[in-house]
Parts: structure tokens; C-alpha cells; sequence
């Protein structure tokens, strides 16, 4: 059987940029034998290609997927109640009609800690297959250079179930892996965070929003893996007429969930990592806190002291300097020494009594 899921490059049908094409719909047709590709804005330039097609495969950029996607499925022949069933889907979604089908898996894009799941919708029956996304989602650009090769490796003797299911699972193949590739991006993204987060002068008021975006998405990108699952899943076990019945091929679709099952242990340990360093960034900044506090009671302590040493002499000198008071010049020497003894005594009890409540650390370390 030929590999068709790891196909080399090729001449391409398409010569525009993987990134930035110059047209939203391309289509790619087997008729006796030759592959012949089309590129434009305008569908109906697209669907004379369909009618003596053996396979074909169409992409189309839709400008509003929730209005134009039910608008060019009917187009292409499609049943409108087909499409509408994956309109209120936010996650993977798969629908057999019996002469066609349908499968909604997101298309994830992550700029910065921002995860978005855009909707890539998958419409096939008996020789047509429809890709239809919104221009965020770019991943198919680089499958239409080489569609020509993707298409001419389908053996003319196999079975049209067997062609349309391998070229399903290389279109699925290539959105998983493109998906796949923004795992590396959230670690980068974790990774810088880690590193302003390891810098002491870091602003508090940011950590804390830093560190939400962070867990989020994680959390979307695993929530949109997830979805993934589910569709292959139902897919794989759905018995579909459109789909083959060939162990071989079929163990290829599991490969898919398999591949998909791999990256999401992945997530879930990069998860795991980046939680146990934010437990170590939270320790540490736990010990400066107590650091600090430590400190400040030390400080308290020593005000509290020096306060009371002045405060207890300071009374009485206040209160001797009443006119009912009256002192002779013989006086003064007991005076003064009335008044530094009792600045030497208040100190000497509030230095024991603020070590005996542990308001004088032995330490401020």
C-alpha cells in the first residue's frame, strides 16, 4: 500500500506562498488518470471540476464560517441539514448521513498565552472531499502545492472507500500535526515566564495574571486536543459506507488517536513541569515574605523598646514638673538618677517581655 500520510515534496499545483495565498478556493481532481488543479475566489470555477472527478479534493477559506459555511457546502451538493448540525458545535463533532459525511475538529493557533480553536470542517461522499476553515487557519496551504503527488499515489485498483478514507487521513494528519507544532510555542511561552518570574523585582501585580494565562492555554490547548479525540473516535468506530472496511487503513486512523493521545501526555507533563516550578518560584517568594515580616517585627520590637524607654521617663518628668512639686538644688543628683534608672529599668523590661512573645527574632535571616 502506498505511504501516502508522509508524502515527500513534490511539484506543486499551487505556487503561491504557504502562508499568504492568492486565492480562498483551490480544488484538486483525478479524471482518467491525470490530476488537475484550480485556484480561485469564485466557487463556480471550481465545480465544473467536480462532475467527471473520480476523487477530489476542494479547499475553501470561508470569510464567516457560521454564515458562509452551510451557503458553500449546499454549493458544492451537500445537504444543508448536514452542515447545520456542526454550526452550534464548539468542540470535535463528527455526522454519517450515509451518502455523506461530516467531521468538525479545531484548528488550534496560539499567539502568545492566546489559544484559539478555530473550526475546520470536513465534508466528504463518494468522491468529493471538502475542507472548509476561516483564513486563520493556513495549514492546508502547503497540502495544495502538492496535492498533484498526494492524489497520484491513490493506486487506480484500489477502492474508491479506501482512496477517500487515506486522503481524510492525510488532510487529519496534517491539521494534528500543525497543531502538534504549538505545543513548542506555550512551552517557550512558560519558559519566559518562569524566567521574569525568577527575577525578585518582578511587580507582584502581574505575576498572578501571568501565571492565569499560562494554566489557560494549557487548558485550552488540552481542551481542543480532546475534541480531536472524541471526532477520530467517532469516526474510526463509526462503520461509515463512505469509509473503508481495511484493517490496514483503518489501523492507520488509529495511529491518528494514537498520535493525538501522545501529545496529549505531553501537555499534561509540560503542565506538570511549569506547576512544579511555579511551586518553587512560590516558595521562594514565601521565604522573602517571611523574610520581610521577620524584619518588620524586628523593627516593631526595637520602636516598641526604644518607645518605651522614652516614654516611661518622659511621664514622670512630667509629672515632677507639677508647681506642687518642689525641688531643692540637693534634689537634682536624685532627680537624675530617678530619671535614668527608670529609662534603664522600662527598657530592660520591654526587651524581656518582647523576647519572651518571640517579637525579637534571633535573626532577621
Amino acid at each position: 500500500m502506498p505511504d501516502i500520510i508522509n508524502n515527500a515534496s513534490a511539484p506543486s499545483c499551487s505556487k503561491d506562498d504557504e502562508e499568504s495565498p492568492e486565492k480562498k478556493g483551490f480544488c484538486a481532481v483525478l479524471v482518467n488518470g491525470s490530476v488537475q488543479c484550480n485556484e480561485s475566489d469564485n466557487l463556480d470555477d471550481l465545480c465544473p471540476l467536480l462532475e467527471k472527478a473520480s476523487i477530489a479534493w476542494i479547499d475553501y477559506v470561508v470569510d464567516d464560517f457560521e454564515n458562509d459555511a452551510v451557503r458553500l457546502a449546499v454549493a458544492l451538493g451537500f445537504s444543508e441539514h448536514l452542515t447545520k448540525r456542526f454550526l452550534s458545535k464548539t468542540s470535535g463533532h463528527y455526522e454519517d448521513f450515509v451518502n455523506e459525511l461530516g467531521i468538525l475538529i479545531p484548528a488550534i493557533r496560539v499567539e502568545g498565552f492566546d489559544v484559539m480553536l478555530n473550526p475546520l470542517l470536513i465534508l466528504m461522499r463518494e468522491n468529493v472531499l471538502v475542507t472548509l476553515h476561516t483564513s486563520e487557519t493556513t495549514r492546508f496551504f502547503r497540502v495544495r502545492r502538492y496535492a498533484e503527488t498526494l492524489i497520484k499515489k491513490l493506486p487506480e485498483r484500489m477502492l474508491q472507500t479506501d482512496k477517500m478514507t487515506l486522503l481524510l487521513i492525510r488532510l487529519i494528519d496534517e491539521n494534528n500535526g500543525r497543531n502538534f507544532d504549538h505545543l513548542r510555542d506555550i512551552e517557550e511561552q512558560g519558559d519566559e515566564l518562569s524566567r521574569i518570574l525568577s527575577d525578585t523585582k518582578t511587580p507582584r501585580d502581574i505575576i498572578g495574571k501571568d501565571i492565569y494565562k499560562m494554566k489557560h492555554a494549557l487548558i485550552e490547548y488540552l481542551s481542543g486536543l480532546w475534541s480531536t479525540v472524541d471526532a477520530l473516535n467517532s469516526v474510526h468506530h463509526g462503520d461509515a459506507d463512505l469509509l473503508t472496511d481495511d484493517p490496514k487503513i483503518l489501523d492507520r486512523m488509529s495511529g491518528l488517536v494514537d498520535d493525538v493521545h501522545s501529545q496529549i501526555g505531553l501537555a499534561e507533563h509540560l503542565s506538570e513541569v511549569l506547576a512544579s516550578g511555579l511551586e518553587v518560584l512560590q516558595s521562594i517568594y514565601n521565604n522573602q515574605l517571611q523574610i520581610l515580616n521577620n524584619r518588620l517585627a524586628m523593627l516593631v520590637g526595637y520602636l516598641t523598646i526604644i518607645g518605651t524607654a522614652l516614654l516611661v521617663p518622659n511621664t514622670i518628668a512630667t509629672v515632677t514638673s507639677n508647681s506642687m512639686f518642689e525641688f531643692a538644688p540637693s534634689d537634682i543628683p536624685w532627680y537624675i538618677g530617678m530619671i535614668i534608672g527608670s529609662t534603664i529599668l522600662a527598657t530592660v523590661v520591654a526587651w524581656w517581655v518582647l523576647k519572651k512573645i518571640n517579637m525579637l527574632p534571633k535573626s532577621p535571616e
